[in-house]
């Protein structure tokens, strides 16, 4: 059987991927909204209603909870919001794949959260907003400092804390369309019979453009974070960190119009990571750790632009973020000067190689990269073409990437460790 990809009559994307004799499936709702959509006032709206697409059962009552059906049947199900879009996955024994599509668009057509139920959510979600920031925060440091304007996607609970049921309802119904959303199935399935189980269920979902506009932007924010990145070095607040450091952030190439150099800028991370900052460590006594992540929290394609590289430098006390600067300086002056060897380069290559085809092997990191590529990267040639074009990343590419790190913007964050006694 063949890869299906198309639309459906009211509009939704519909992605096949058949993979016989796994006997599972995997299903991902993919939505072209999130925390760059957040209204004004309302910052974690799209992070609130991913939560309220887990409708939960009234006490002693499974019939309607989400999770409480997914995992009777066997699968586990989760979803994550991102700057822009959010997506939700479940996978099952492929014989309940009917029950799935159909509990996907009732969650869909039936979203109408109660008072309490959205009292409850906002409290999680202020829970992992507290735990997001005691884990640091430092990519999101960056990017408010490389694109003014920009927000996490996590929310802030002050103002989550006044959203009401028609709050949600309005964002809901002007963001949830099926022009909006892309639905990709992967596993033991046969694409003509997951198309003809889909369009019913999904028929009642609106699919024409949304039926108010959207607010503007708030007094005083700045520009959107798709425009072009400060064009300096930005100091940014420190952050607290059991040792003391610097982050350096980086803005990437845009994955959509500039494949090429984003995937430079992957293989740069994974040259860095693999082999010069370890060295780095041996030779610099100031550096106590180092580390470099692509992407949105290091997923790299994990959005589209902006988006970021972060270099991340613990240092002996003392030292402070200028031991870190230099030191980041150094490793990418020499990968600038002179492009990595064969072997060497070959080595962060096959590294990536390896991290592809872990992903395809996951029926549920597949699905979600089938609705991410199709949504956010609709030129791109799919995943099977990416193993392909990282191959085809030459070490002079690369260098060309370290040097565009040099003399472009950054962002630079203060690692603050605590004072020790006596000090």
């Amino acid at each position: 059987m063949s890869p299906y990809a198309g639309r459906l009559p009211g509009g939704l994307g519909l992605r096949v991927d058949p993979q016989p004799g796994r006997g599972l499936a995997s299903v991902a709702l993919t939505v072209a909204v999130g925390g760059d959509a957040d209204p004004v006032g309302l910052h974690g709206m799209a992070h609130l209603v991913e939560h309220l697409m887990f409708p939960r059962a009234a006490a002693g009552d499974a019939t309607d909870d989400h999770v409480a059906r997914v995992e009777g049947a066997g699968g586990v199900c989760n979803a994550e919001t991102h700057r822009d879009h959010t997506v939700f996955h479940t996978t099952v024994p492929a014989g309940m794949l009917t029950e799935v599509l159909e509990w996907e668009a009732r969650r869909l057509s039936d979203f109408a959260p109660a008072e309490s139920v959205l009292r409850t959510e906002i409290s999680v979600i202020a829970e992992e907003i507290r735990g997001a920031a005691a884990a640091g925060g430092m990519w999101e440091s960056a990017l408010a400092a490389l694109y003014p304007g920009s927000r996490d996607s996590f929310g802030t609970p002050a103002e989550l804390a006044a959203a009401t049921p028609g709050d949600v309802d309005a964002f809901f119904r002007r963001h949830y369309r099926q022009r909006s959303m892309v639905l990709s199935v992967v596993g033991d399935v046969d694409p003509e019979r997951v198309a003809a189980a889909a369009e019913p269920l999904f028929a009642g979902i609106p699919s024409g453009p949304a039926p108010d506009p959207e607010p503007g932007p708030a007094p005083g924010r700045g520009p959107s974070p798709a425009h072009t990145p400060v064009p300096a070095t930005i100091r940014t607040a420190p952050l607290p960190s059991p040792l003391g450091g610097a982050v350096l952030g980086h803005p990437l190439p845009d994955p959509v119009h500039d494949r090429t150099g984003y995937l430079a800028h992957v293989v740069l991370a994974e040259t860095l990571g693999r082999g010069r900052l370890p060295g780095l460590l041996r030779q610099h006594p100031l550096i106590v750790s180092a580390r470099v992540t692509c992407g949105y929290h290091g997923q790299w394609l994990g959005s589209a632009a902006p988006d970021l590289l972060l270099a991340q430098f613990a240092t002996a006390p003392g030292a402070g973020p200028a031991a870190a600067a230099d030191a980041w300086r150094t490793v990418l002056s020499e990968l600038a000067a002179h492009p990595a060897g064969e072997a060497e380069h070959r080595r962060a290559v096959n590294g990536l190689l390896l991290a592809c085809h872990r992903q395809a092997d996951s029926l549920t990191a597949r699905s979600v990269t089938l609705g991410r590529t199709a949504l956010l990267f609709p030129t791109a040639p799919g995943p099977d073409a990416l193993p392909g074009e990282l191959a085809s990343v030459t070490a002079a590419q690369v260098s060309a990437a370290a040097r565009a790190l040099l003399h472009g913007p950054r962002s630079v964050t203060e690692l603050s460790a605590p004072a020790r006694n006596g000090e």
